[in-house]
């Protein structure tokens, strides 16, 4: 009582004074004596978490913009988190982490990856991929070709592109750059025998592809020609070949099955669906000459399911399609609006015939015409049978023999090439 009678007399005798609320601590209380009262107020405070950002509030921080005008993404220097407490917390990102950003902000610019680490290119790799600069027309391709001089099959080692022409026609140069392929699957896109990428494949840059399936493709046996130039007179090209799908293909005769007889380490060969006239003579010449054997059950090297994008660059291809259909769907809506306007005569009306021959149906009612290579089996047979298959050995090995001589003379005297062949030579 006399402390509070003290303290309420030096507030009465200060009442001229604008002191203002004061604050006394007592016992682990804190007191506000307001001035004029004349008494003392307990008042607790009410404890109020301090929080200068909502939780929902994110804080981008971007340094050295120096090209507004391309408006290019910057990627933060600091992580912000928030503490149990409330409180904003941030932490600067690895050196690392930086310099991975900012080169792949400006992986066009890198003259060259060769020897340089997979681990650390890979992450850059995926870098530059999730900045979607694979994508863009010109930077994209010289970037691409970058890692894929470097790393070959790394970036991508199967290749799948089942009906999407689309992703053909707008990236073919793209298409064009990978190297080292081993599986490459271009079935059902009518790229004809004139497209260039088919005569990409006679390239020294895919000679390492075993897997290619070109069904329903519109090929004739001037394209088998041309794709088998190189085989059978350079002994380049798709000379690796393991698995050849050619069905669904009506355009090729007998004459064209011809050509395939150059690719001897053939396992599996699917014709399908082509317009042969002779069928059975083109079984006997395949099995003799090649050793390959007419299967009566469909194979599973032909069911495309074991032939996947794999690689660095998958989720790329990937990225080319969702383009692609968003370029096709703005195409739709194009489409709809001229339809409308047609409709109501504004327009000429185009009418177009489009044919689609059901090829598969024309290959189900012609037979399957799938041939492969029988494995040889180490089994204990009678005495007679290993001396006749040493003697068969033996002529085979003399045939041989007489071939190479045959083939050797034949090149020394000249060479027994058409004028077709020679005009295609030419232009390698």
């Amino acid at each position: 009582q006399s402390w509070s009678r003290g303290m309420s007399y030096c507030l009465h005798s200060e009442s001229h004074l604008d002191t203002g609320p004061i604050y006394v601590r007592e016992n682990g209380k804190l007191h506000v004596v307001y001035q004029g009262a004349g008494g003392i107020q307990d008042v607790t405070p009410k404890t109020r978490p301090f929080r200068l950002f909502s939780r929902s509030f994110s804080v981008e921080l971007c340094m050295n913009r120096e090209d507004d005008r391309a408006r290019r993404q910057r990627t933060d220097h600091f992580i912000f988190t928030y503490t149990k407490e409330g409180n904003l917390r941030y932490s600067a990102k690895s050196l690392f982490s930086l310099v991975l950003g900012y080169i792949s902000d400006n992986v066009d610019h890198i003259d060259s990856l060769i020897g340089f680490p997979e681990q650390i290119a890979e992450k850059l790799f995926s870098a530059a991929e999730a900045r979607q600069k694979f994508t863009e027309p010109v930077t994209g391709l010289r970037a691409l070709q970058k890692f894929t001089e470097a790393y070959g099959s790394l970036v991508l080692c199967s290749l799948c592109l089942r009906n999407r022409y689309l992703v053909i026609s707008e990236k073919l140069e793209e298409i064009k750059s990978f190297r080292e392929l081993t599986c490459l699957d271009l079935s059902c896109c009518k790229l004809g025998d004139e497209h260039e990428l088919l005569e990409h494949l006679t390239k020294e840059g895919l000679s390492s592809v075993k897997q290619l399936l070109l069904k329903d493709n519109s090929l004739s046996d001037a394209g088998l020609r041309r794709m088998t130039a190189p085989v059978r007179v350079l002994k380049k090209g798709l000379e690796n070949l393991l698995v050849l799908d050619l069905s669904c293909n009506p355009k090729i005769t007998d004459v064209g099955i011809g050509y395939l007889l150059s690719f001897k380490k053939l396992n599996c060969l699917d014709i399908s669906g082509t317009g042969l006239k002779d069928v059975d003579a083109v079984i006997k010449r395949i099995q003799m000459q090649i050793g390959l054997v007419h299967s009566k059950v469909p194979l599973k090297e032909f069911d495309h399911s074991n032939c996947k994008t794999e690689g660095w660059a998958e989720q790329t291809v990937l990225q080319w399609e969702q383009a692609v259909m968003e370029a096709s769907k703005a195409q739709d809506s194009l489409g709809s609006r001229t339809a409308t306007l047609r409709f109501y005569g504004k327009t000429r009306r185009m009418e177009e015939v489009v044919k689609c021959t059901p090829v598969e149906a024309e290959t189900k009612a012609s037979g399957n015409l799938q041939f492969y290579k029988e494995k040889v089996q180490n089994c204990h047979l009678p005495l007679k049978k290993e001396v006749a298959g040493s003697h068969e050995l033996k002529n085979n090995r003399k045939r041989a023999l007489a071939e190479q001589e045959r083939e050797r003379t034949s090149k020394q005297k000249h060479l027994c090439l058409t004028v077709e062949d020679w005009d295609l030579l030419n232009t390698y």
